[in-house]
């Protein structure tokens, strides 16, 4: 037998969805935010590491160093503005689509919101009081929630989302400019690879924290990544090294 319940539990419960979502969300621009400052550090540390084993020119490892923050910065703006710019696009036809068709249709919008319902675990007469109840309070905040699950008051703003994902890229990258920069030419290279793996390390705990992963091997993932990326670019440096620079 369904379960007879009544359009105010049904509300509670969608404020109680929208309370998870906008936790969810919370969590979504910290999970952002911990990985664009790990790009930050790997990438960077790549750049200043495979410069540094090619010359021990200070100034031509910063100059790499900064032009390479900069672009990094940039690029993630750029991506994450055009992503998060796609994607309000589209919530947002289907919120125009959605108040077309409760305009036009109705009775066919009540029927499928009841329907909605009564999948979820109601009766048939059950389903169709609250999907009228719900109607009468707010027809399209009903559809919204039950059948596209967006709220149109808190669509993401891509803006925000460009600003964020380049700070945190621009963090996470000062750690290998600065590593490389401040030691000794002798300790450049062990400073900025301990630091970097320790800054990966921490990076990679935050991450798994975020996602609910498994905490040593999300981290052994991240440090393995990064130490690989700058044997790599080292190795490539020294290959194709500049003598007298």
């Amino acid at each position: 037998m369904k379960e007879e319940v009544s359009a105010e539990k049904i509300i509670h419960h969608s404020k109680e969805d929208a309370h998870e979502a906008n936790h969810t969300k919370k969590l979504n621009w910290l999970r952002a935010a911990v990985l664009g400052a790990n790009d930050g550090i790997v990438s960077l540390a790549g750049l200043v590491v495979g410069v540094a084993g090619a010359t021990s020119s200070s100034s031509v490892i910063f100059t790499a160093g900064v032009a390479g923050i900069i672009a990094g910065a940039i690029s993630m703006a750029t991506g994450e503005y055009i992503s998060v710019s796609s994607s309000r696009d589209t919530e947002k036809a289907l919120l125009e689509k959605e108040l077309y068709e409760l305009k036009h249709y109705p009775k066919a919008e009540l029927e499928e919101l009841a329907c909605i319902y009564e999948k979820k675990g109601l009766s048939k007469a059950t389903a169709m009081t609250v999907a009228k109840e719900l109607s009468l309070k707010d027809a399209a905040a009903a559809h919204f929630d039950a059948e596209l699950g967006i709220d149109p008051n808190n669509l993401t703003e891509p803006w925000h989302a460009a600003l964020a994902s380049a700070a945190s890229f621009f963090i996470g990258a000062l750690i290998p400019i600065i590593a490389i920069i401040l030691p000794p030419e002798p300790l450049r290279i062990p400073v900025t690879f301990i630091s970097v793996i320790v800054a990966l390390f921490i990076t990679g705990i935050l991450s798994a924290k975020v996602s609910g992963a498994n905490v040593l091997k999300a981290t052994i993932r991240v440090v393995i990544g990064g130490a690989f990326a700058m044997i790599v670019t080292y190795s490539i440096g020294r290959i194709f090294g500049i003598k007298g620079i």
